[in-house]
């Protein structure tokens, strides 16, 4: 992967190195590097959290009925499109939980699309960040399973339709569900890379024409990978909450 220090990365190791060895501390670790112990991808998702806390305070300021602004709308259209899926896919009793859903496509899209920038790369680049994103919504599945259903209820969905079955399903279940964050990290990890470098030795051979398509390319992959990544979290809440199974 990439070794060089970002320009961001630079500034967090510069002033901000002891905080992160601080925290490290509290956990039991170690930076391999104590004078830069903080990676590409940690300062990258931090820039991403930042911009995401700023656009959502000037939406907030700026929220009107009668002349809604372009942020406005755009947020309107990713927030409407996204709770219509989620009720597309688990009906009324989804729409609980489209906030997690909405927060998570933000994110992913935010970071993918911080490669387009001269300078960045898309921490989704890198394996630790879809991981992370991706036992987020292992864990909230699963939490809101058992609480929809209480921890019983929710068991029984390993067991099968019918009790006899129990013995070859429970296995068949477990392993589908120990998959799912394998299956999330490596999609969108693969893309993102391939996609990154594959625009990258582009941009190298040629400045014009090439690196103009790859970039209508880049950002489409971005998108989709974001919503690929929400929508399989959304069809994974809806089996965690659905009674019928």
């Amino acid at each position: 992967m990439h070794e060089h220090e970002l320009w961001i990365t630079a500034l967090l190791n510069r002033y901000l190195a002891g905080l992160a060895n601080t925290l490290l501390a509290w956990v039991g670790l170690e930076a391999e590097d104590p004078a830069h112990p903080w990676p590409n991808y940690v300062a990258l998702q931090l820039l991403v959290a930042l911009i995401l806390v700023v656009l959502a305070l000037l939406a907030r300021a700026n929220l009107s009925v009668e002349r809604p602004g372009k942020l406005q709308h755009v947020v309107e259209l990713i927030y409407g499109f996204l709770r219509n899926q989620m009720e597309e896919i688990a009906g009324a009793r989804g729409l609980k939980y489209v906030h997690l859903c909405v927060t998570i496509f933000l994110f992913i899209l935010c970071c993918n699309l911080l490669g387009t920038f001269p300078t960045l790369e898309p921490p989704t680049m890198f394996p630790a960040v879809p991981l992370g994103c991706a036992l987020l919504v292992f864990l909230y599945y699963h939490a809101v399973g058992i609480r929809a259903q209480g921890p019983v209820g929710y068991l029984k969905h390993f067991a099968g339709p019918v009790w006899w079955l129990a013995p070859i399903m429970v296995p068949i279940e477990l392993i589908s569900h120990l998959s799912r964050p394998l299956s999330l990290t490596v999609r969108l990890f693969a893309n993102m890379f391939a996609g990154e470098n594959v625009f990258m030795v582009f941009l190298a051979l040629t400045y014009l024409g090439a690196p103009v398509a790859f970039m209508g390319l880049h950002l489409f992959a971005a998108l989709v990978q974001a919503y690929i990544f929400t929508l399989l979290t959304m069809v994974y809440i809806e089996g965690a909450i659905a009674h019928e199974h």
